[in-house]
């Protein structure tokens, strides 16, 4: 997609506007489906107080936490338009604190898990709502029906699906502030409930006391995947879009609660049976059918959101070196439109684990939230970091830190609470996400430190002359060897140990390609080192930590500029090719690296190691990662000695 397409979005424009609310407020659009039912309780008596409590504290999270904090601060803090934790992370990266990894790999790993379930509860809240005219009807089938299909239609990306995701969700938002108008038209009084004295009032009346905020907390669920969001839209479009999609949410939260206050001292169960919500109790019998229908399709297209959040957290994870690499198809031109494969169909397998598990809606809420808090901690404790980095003021950073500290924490203990009855499931998959994150960065990490780099001075005069050495056969053209070297006078050990020793490797031309993953989505760069005049040349391509690393074709396309310059001479050296004008042949070295038995490792490097070569052998190869050609590539095994021991005392028999 040209940039000036991708501006169009950006830009505040009605189409602009129209397309955030498809894409971005699904999440939290799709919370009424669930969250008065959560905080009423099927069995609890309804009282008004309890109902103006829920809905003031409601209120003020909607206020303070998205509004506030997501809304207007963090969607401040972008890298070059794009939002979320990791880009979040990229940017404070710069102040060089090593720990500031750990919250960006928590903060990730949750916001994936929470990917698993957020699908799984819309759907199920929607689709349960059939059990009015069908009580005993069994609805877990029909959400894994809806499940699959959603994510078989990843692979064609979201253009198409776009144009019917913006106005659906238009209609589903006139239709919240719609219902909740007609109700509260009926009973204004539920406006006292913008008192917070009802909020903290609330947690001193309710059967559940403090750990009623565990409830709470699902309205502000999707207020991450609107930062994370943030690179489709546009910072302007969410701003000014926000101001309807609260709006509405606001009129059917009080709708719904003026609803239930001309019921006081009836019960939930006594109103709609055991599968009562408030949320489909406030509309017209005839209007019921189709309300379900809307709400259903809604909680498709909220799950749509996380779904494509899940692949650009992966992708950005995997420029920062969490996450092994896997194949990524874009499908569309559109910026910032991905579909990886292998994260699609473990999301969908979490997915239907998550509805055979819990069953029913009811059950989910359980697990829901806590992995989000932990997410939003850790969002708050990068975001420090920056404010410190843009020299904020103290007397700005220290209160609205410590506020949203103790917000997040009175949430995150309130839904521990959730933690027996289903709040672990989504923790132990948070686990184990961190654990490969952990594992692929430190690996990086210990084998960066054991990679012995030369200088390539020592070596020009053996390369000139190994190159026209007609004793040795030769081996190609033009040799390529991808390196991580970032200084463009050292090369890896191991380069010219395959170039010199391995086999002795005689070619007309050698390149060093290095690529550098740049903090900023697009940018499409490369420059040129000469070595040896016509003998040793070294690319160094900067690209964007979005664009797709095609290594085979932006080395054609860099040849045929230096040839087009007459910088380079490419026709084959031999004699009757070469007056024919044919080009000689490429071939790429890639090194893998396999753990020497020569290693003398502690306890826990061999883990990390360990496990870092069983994920390998899961990942995409090099030469797929780098986007080559398999015919062109030679794949060397180079053993990797982790601290060789010293010396080997041995003595000898006379």
């Amino acid at each position: 997609m040209s940039a000036h397409n991708h501006h169009l979005h950006s830009k505040l424009t009605v189409a602009g506007l129209l397309i955030t609310l498809g894409i971005i407020y699904g999440d939290i659009g799709t919370s009424p489906l669930y969250v008065m039912k959560a905080i009423i309780g099927l069995h609890h008596i309804i009282n008004e107080d309890i109902i103006l409590g829920g809905l003031s504290c409601i209120f003020w999270t909607l206020t303070l936490q998205t509004t506030l904090k997501y809304v207007i601060i963090t969607l401040s803090a972008d890298n070059h338009g794009e939002g979320g934790i990791f880009a979040l992370y990229a940017l404070v990266k710069r102040t060089k604190i090593q720990w500031l990894i750990v919250p960006a790999i928590v903060g990730g790993s949750a916001l994936l898990a929470d990917g698993i379930i957020t699908p799984p509860i819309s759907v199920a809240s929607a689709v349960e709502g059939i059990r009015t005219f069908y009580p005993s009807i069994n609805t877990v089938p029909i959400v894994i029906g809806i499940l699959f299909i959603l994510f078989t239609i990843q692979q064609f990306g979201t253009k198409l699906v776009g144009k019917f995701f913006a106005p659906m969700m238009l209609v589903w938002f006139s239709m919240l502030g719609i219902l909740g108008i007609i109700q509260i038209s009926s009973n204004l009084e539920v406006f006292k409930a913008l008192n917070p004295y009802y909020a903290y009032h609330l947690l001193k009346i309710h059967p559940d006391g403090f750990y009623v905020l565990g409830f709470v907390f699902l309205c502000t669920t999707g207020a991450e995947a609107l930062y994370s969001d943030m690179g489709h839209c546009g910072r302007k479009n969410i701003r000014i879009s926000w101001v309807f999609v609260k709006t509405t949410l606001v009129l059917n939260y009080f709708g719904q609660g003026a609803y239930l206050i001309k019921h006081e001292g009836e019960t939930l169960m006594s109103l709609g049976g055991k599968n009562a919500n408030p949320f489909y109790l406030i509309m017209e019998n005839w209007f019921q059918p189709i309300g379900i229908v809307i709400a259903t399709m809604a909680a498709v297209i909220a799950s749509q959101a996380l779904i494509s959040g899940s692949f650009t957290l992966i992708n950005e994870a995997m420029r920062l070196n969490f996450w092994p690499k896997v194949k990524i198809k874009y499908p569309t031109d559109l910026k910032g439109q991905l579909y990886i494969p292998s994260i699609n169909w473990l999301l969908f397998i979490g997915c239907v684990g998550i509805v055979l598990h819990f069953q029913e809606s009811g059950n989910m809420e359980a697990a829901y939230g806590l992995a989000i808090v932990l997410c939003m901690i850790m969002t708050t404790i990068l975001l420090n970091y920056y404010m410190i980095m843009k020299r904020v003021s103290m007397f700005i950073i220290i209160p609205i830190i410590a506020l949203y500290l103790c917000i997040e924490f009175s949430f995150l203990i309130a839904n521990l609470d959730k933690f027996p009855h289903g709040g672990y499931v989504t923790v132990l998959i948070a686990c184990l996400l961190i654990g490969i994150m952990t594992v692929w960065f430190l690996a990086k990490k210990i084998s960066k430190a054991y990679t012995k780099i030369v200088k390539i001075d020592t070596y020009k005069k053996v390369l000139a002359e190994l190159s026209v050495d007609l004793s040795i056969p030769k081996y190609a053209t033009h040799l390529i060897y991808m390196t991580n070297s970032t200084r463009t006078d050292e090369i890896e050990e191991k380069v010219m140990y395959s170039i010199l020793q391995k086999r002795p490797k005689r070619a007309d031309m050698y390149w060093f390609v290095h690529v550098n993953i740049l903090s900023e989505p697009y940018k499409r760069e490369y420059r040129v080192t000469e070595i040896i005049k016509d003998d040793l040349y070294r690319i160094d391509f900067n690209l964007g930590f979005r664009e797709p690393t095609k290594i085979n074709l932006m080395f054609k396309e860099v040849i045929r500029d230096m040839v087009q310059n007459g910088e380079v001479d490419v026709t084959s050296r031999y004699e009757s090719l070469n007056k024919n004008n044919i080009i000689g042949d490429f071939k790429f070295v890639l090194s893998e690296k396999f753990l020497s038995n020569d290693s003398d490792l502690t306890f826990f490097e061999k883990i990390i190691m360990n496990s870092y070569f069983i994920l390998k052998k899961l990942s995409l190869s090099e030469e797929k990662g780098f986007g080559l050609d398999s015919s062109s590539v030679k794949i060397e095994q180079f053993p990797m000695v982790l601290h060789a021991p010293e010396k080997f005392d041995m003595h000898r028999i006379r």
